[in-house]
C-alpha cells in the first residue's frame, strides 16, 4: 500500500510494469514478455477506465486472460520465431 492506494488496483502501476517488461523484451528478444506487456499496458488501461478492479485474484486472473489473448493475437500476426541454424547436408563447395 502507497499512500492509502492498494498497489494492485493502481492503473499506474500496471502500465509501469507493463513498459518494464517491453524494455525487458527489448534486452532479451524471447518472444514471451512481449505478450506480458501488452496485458499489463491493456489492464492498467482497463483500470483506468473503470472496467477491470477488485480484488487481487480477479486483478491477476484478468491479467493473465488479457497476456494470453495478447499472445496467441502476436503469434497469428507475426507468426512464431523460426530462428533456426542452418544445416548443410553437402559441401557448399560442389
Amino acid at each position: 500500500m502507497i499512500g492509502g492506494i492498494v498497489l494492485w488496483n493502481a492503473w499506474w502501476a500496471w502500465i509501469i510494469f507493463g513498459l518494464i517488461l517491453g524494455m525487458l523484451e527489448m534486452l532479451l528478444p524471447a518472444y514471451v514478455f512481449i505478450g506480458f506487456s501488452v496485458g499489463a499496458i491493456l489492464t492498467g488501461l482497463g483500470l483506468w477506465v473503470g472496467i477491470f478492479g477488485g480484488s487481487l485474484a480477479w486483478t491477476l486472473v484478468t491479467f493473465a486472460a488479457v497476456s494470453g489473448l495478447a499472445v496467441v493475437a502476436l503469434r497469428l500476426t507475426w507468426g512464431a520465431p523460426t530462428r533456426k541454424a542452418k544445416v548443410w547436408r553437402t559441401d557448399i563447395n560442389d
